[in-house]
């Protein structure tokens, strides 16, 4: 067990565990070290954040979590999947079942409407395109958009994109949520908004969120933070004892 999340024992709720990972980058004569040595652990029914600056590995971290990225050493487990155990195949079907992604810049495709871009994990899992917009406008509804359906993402505000963004990464039930840099393009308002939307959808007893971010404003949505530099998680604690700087 990592020695900085000694005090959450207990297997029963944990969804991921990242034990002794390094990720290496080729770079000619002095290969670069993305991950070095990390351990890092998520519970189901928290919110936890990996926080520090830029270049220090978080996203890498998201990437080999999510099965994107291979890893050089280390095991990872998600809802105890072994990733390493796993081709290529059947770490895709299990990511597209299990995963929700949020992205920095929202990642909608811009010549679908609000419904069809919700629709797509379910399409992409074989479901009938009726069954799959019905699910969506279901969620689209909760999130305060049942009437712009139709609108594309060119005719909404930087928050209602992000809104169609966390439907998206919910409408098919993942037990993960991964979110990277999810306030980046928001102002402090609108992306207050946003986490809050996240936190209430999205943290549930049998659901893991994880969030990238660099955005010290949305800390406090955090149950738990992971600090990292340089590629290493230097700090991992509950949200109320991380003090920032």
């Amino acid at each position: 067990m990592n020695p900085h999340d000694a005090s959450r024992a207990g297997a029963d709720s944990l969804a991921v565990a990242v034990r002794n990972v390094t990720k290496i980058f080729p770079n000619g004569d002095t290969p670069t070290y993305a991950l070095r040595d990390v351990s890092f652990e998520a519970r189901c029914g928290e919110l936890t954040m990996i926080v520090g600056p830029s270049g220090c590995g978080k996203t890498t971290l998201l990437s080999v979590i999510c099965g994107t990225l291979a890893i050089d050493s280390g095991t990872i487990s998600v809802f105890g999947h072994d990733l390493g155990g796993m081709s290529v195949a059947e770490i895709t079907g299990f990511r597209s079942k299990n995963v929700g992604f949020i992205f920095q810049q929202f990642n909608l495709i811009p010549t679908l409407s609000v419904m069809e871009n919700v629709s797509i994990p379910l399409i992409l899992q074989g479901w009938n395109y009726r069954k799959a917009e019905e699910k969506a406008a279901s969620i689209l509804a909760e999130v305060g958009l049942g009437n712009r359906l139709n609108s594309f993402p060119k005719q909404l505000s930087g928050g209602q994109q992000q809104r169609v963004a966390i439907s998206r990464a919910l409408v098919h039930d993942p037990k993960l949520i991964i979110c990277d840099e999810p306030t980046a393009s928001l102002d402090a308002k609108t992306g207050l908004h946003a986490l809050e939307l996240l936190k209430k959808s999205a943290c549930r007893p049998d659901r893991c969120v994880i969030v990238v971010t660099h955005d010290s404003r949305i800390f406090s949505f955090a149950d738990w933070i992971a600090e990292m530099e340089d590629g290493r998680v230097v700090r991992s604690c509950p949200a109320a004892e991380f003090h920032h700087g």
